[in-house]
């Protein structure tokens, strides 16, 4: 049959920004290798979009919310950083209004049939509704919503990262369930696709039948074409960590696991990032005597990152909130094992033949096993090499954006065929 219409909703997508824009716009974009595909997206999108070589009005649509999303943007820049939930709370009302006005742009047109699905692809987030999604139930046009994803309940014995984080409205973060249009939202969807095992065990179970498991985040083969040597150097054990430097990730708790293993030369570390937290880091790594031994690189351009990550042996990453974990994926690419902590999505990214993971506990717990695995891994760096190939074969059948075009695919073929159980799209 001729290909699928698609409009596909992504407020957020943007190729030159990280995190859930570059998301948006990655999917967005390898969907149009198996659809007939047009990207409706935020104004502020819209240069970017034109940069990349797409021509608005037959590529993409910029729908401009601007005179309600700029000051909402404003007033969430008061809140500083972190509070990131109080930050969806409150961007709920501008998503809203470029859902209206999609649907007056576009509403027509998929009354008429002239779309055969609409996907809305961001936000990810499963606490915020869709008027479109009811809007195409009542007229029987297919509806798939996601990869929704959120992050998971907070480990016991980090109230202290929590409130650092400025998550106070994280304490009642589940009376998002009771939001006027969610149950509707769910109700009309034609497919739930949900990004994380926890964002499953949300969705009420007489929504089941149309739940599918597809982690949100993907790899671009150009992007990671690097390829890492995990223990050949013949040196020390060399680890990195790649994000923003906040408390939930835990780089401080990756210095104190290390720090013996840094002193002794057994061990160098690459910080790749910014945040508030570097000042502490460094002072954390003199006032440990282990400051010769870790290089903190501070804000790297995206283009640059791999280069830092193919250096090293091992990805060390124990945070204890990550609801996605694309970094995971991008050292997996680039064949080099990650260490992450058994939680949340780097949790359900890696497995033993890939990586190493250490259980989520207490902190006190966490930087124990750390340092063992560490210190394991610095005596016995044999196994890396193994890992970071059935790592970077991983990613190779599962993760790069064009599979998991293909993937959504079949999900396109089965809401248009409205009929069997819905497809298994990863193990």
């Amino acid at each position: 049959m001729s290909r699928y219409r698609v409009l596909v909703m992504a407020e957020a997508a943007n190729p030159e920004m990280v995190s859930v824009p570059l998301v948006g716009w990655s999917l967005a974009q390898a969907l149009r290798n198996v659809a007939d595909v047009h990207i409706v997206t935020q104004i502020r999108n819209r240069d970017a979009f034109l940069r990349a070589g797409l021509q608005e009005g037959v590529d993409f649509t910029s729908i401009d919310t601007e005179n309600v999303a700029r000051p909402l943007w404003k007033f969430t820049k008061l809140l500083g950083k972190g509070a990131w939930t109080a930050k969806q709370a409150i961007t709920s009302i501008s998503d809203a209004y470029f859902e209206r006005l999609v649907w007056q742009r576009f509403g027509g047109e998929i009354s008429d049939g002239q779309w055969d699905i609409v996907h809305r692809i961001t936000p990810l987030t499963p606490t915020k509704p869709s008027y479109v999604a009811r809007q195409c139930a009542t007229r029987n046009v297919p509806f798939v919503l996601g990869p929704l994803n959120g992050c998971g309940p907070w480990p016991a014995g980090f109230d202290r990262e929590r409130r650092r984080e400025g998550e106070w409205l994280s304490y009642i973060r589940g009376a998002y369930r009771f939001l006027p249009g969610r149950n509707g939202t769910l109700r009309a969807a034609s497919a739930l696709l949900v990004g994380s095992r926890h964002t499953i065990s949300e969705i009420p179970d007489n929504y089941s039948e149309k739940t599918i498991y597809l982690p949100e985040n993907g790899i671009d083969p150009e992007r990671f074409s690097l390829v890492a040597e995990p223990g050949a150097n013949g040196g020390p054990l060399r680890g990195c960590f790649v994000g923003r430097m906040v408390p939930y990730k835990g780089p401080d708790m990756l210095i104190d696991a290390a720090a013996e293993l840094l002193k002794t030369g057994h061990m160098t570390l690459d910080f790749v990032g910014d945040g508030p937290m570097l000042p502490d880091l460094r002072a954390q790594a003199k006032k440990l005597g282990v400051a010769h031994a870790i290089r903190f690189h501070g804000w790297c351009a995206h283009e640059d990152v791999q280069g830092i990550m193919a250096a090293c042996d091992l990805l060390t990453f124990p945070s204890i909130r990550e609801f996605g974990g694309g970094v995971v994926l991008e050292a997996m690419a680039l064949g080099l094992p990650p260490l992450i902590v058994d939680y949340a999505g780097p949790g359900e990214l890696v497995k033993d033949a890939w990586g190493y993971k250490v259980p989520i506990g207490p902190r006190a717990q966490i930087v124990n096993d750390l340092h063992h695995m560490l210190q394991d891994l610095a005596s016995e760096p044999s196994g890396l090499s193994a890992k970071g190939t059935a790592a970077q074969a991983r990613v190779a059948t599962h993760f790069i954006w064009s599979r998991k075009a293909e993937q959504v695919a079949r999900v396109y073929d089965w809401v248009s065929a409205k009929e069997g159980a819905a497809p298994v799209l990863l193990d």
